[in-house]
Order: structure tokens, then sequence, then C-alpha cells
């Protein structure tokens, strides 16, 4: 068992990894572009002066994987913004309580399915009608693929997550622990 639980953090810590370069990458791409662009703009040099015609392209979908792949990193270690946890501090059941976490775990991942499903149509029909962008008439479908790989993603964890709580509903001396997920 715990050679399987090192293999998962093991795997955990790869995905997270990968999501961090991807949005860190990401975000220093856009600042670079930024200033490229406020530099081409602001040329005192008329020769120099260059339009980025492609600028806002590149910045859509650089955007597009820093917010959904950021999320996704977010998601795993259970770090994003949550809202209903407050309630859990007026239960004073311990039992009542676990069964409200079961309730808000089971409640986010259906919302990442309803995420993966619909984010999933939307590149899926962008393939098949073989939409692209103006620019570099790059396929649609790489722009819309981060949302289903990181609603993939979300649910997965979001499965992981229900089970966690399920198990310490029945067993609560497992503590959550910040490195397990």
């Amino acid at each position: 068992m715990e050679k399987i639980n090192d293999i998962f953090k093991k795997i955990d810590s790869k995905i997270l990894l990968i999501l961090k370069i991807i949005t860190i990458t990401c975000i220093i791409l856009i600042a670079c572009l930024v200033v490229a662009n406020i530099f081409m703009r602001r040329n005192e040099i008329e020769s120099l002066r260059i339009s980025l015609h492609w600028f806002d392209e590149i910045i859509e979908l650089l955007y597009a994987y820093l917010v959904f792949y950021g999320a996704a990193a977010l998601w795993m270690s259970k770090e994003h913004f949550k809202v209903g946890n407050w309630l859990s501090k007026w239960i004073k059941n311990e039992k009542l309580n676990q069964i409200y976490k079961i309730i808000l775990e089971f409640i986010v991942l259906c919302f990442a399915v309803i995420f993966f499903y619909y984010s999933y149509q939307l590149a899926f029909v962008s393939h098949i009608s073989k939409e692209l962008s103006n620019a570099f008439q790059i396929p649609k479908m790489i722009f819309y693929s981060c949302m289903p790989i990181s609603g993939l993603i979300m649910v997965i964890y979001s499965i992981i997550h229900v089970i966690l709580e399920v198990m310490k509903f029945f067993n609560p001396k497992i503590e959550e622990k910040k490195d397990n997920i």
C-alpha cells in the first residue's frame, strides 16, 4: 500500500510540475509580448514601428493556457478559491460536518464533470469544423484543448477528493496532508 501511495505522490508531483511550468512560461511570454507591443507602438523611430497584427491571437492562446492549466494546478492541491467551507465551523456534530464536506466535494465534482463535458464538446466541434485562427491559421482546437485537458484533471482529482472525504467519514483519524495530493 505504501508503494502505491509513493507512486501516486510521484505522479501528482510530476503533473503539478508540468502545470506549473506551463503557467509560468505563459505568464513570462505574455509579459514579454506586452512589453514588445508597447515598445513597437511607442517607438520614436518610424522605421521600427511595426504592427504586431498577430499579437491578440497569441495573447489569447497563452492566456487560455495560463488560466485553465493554472486552475487545474490549484484544483489538484485544493488551493483554489472556496465559498462553501465557511458553514463547517458552525456545524458542531463531527459526523454531520463530514457529511457536509462530502456533499460539497460532490457538488464540486459535478461542476468539474459539466465543465469537462462542455469544454470537450467545444474543442471537438472546432476540430470537426476545422476552425482556424486569423493570423497564423492555427486550428482553434489548439486554443480550446486546454479546457478539456484541465477539466479532465479536475474531474480526476475531484473524484479523489470525494473518496478521501468519504474515507474520513468512516475513519476520522485520517488527516488531510498538504503533500497528499
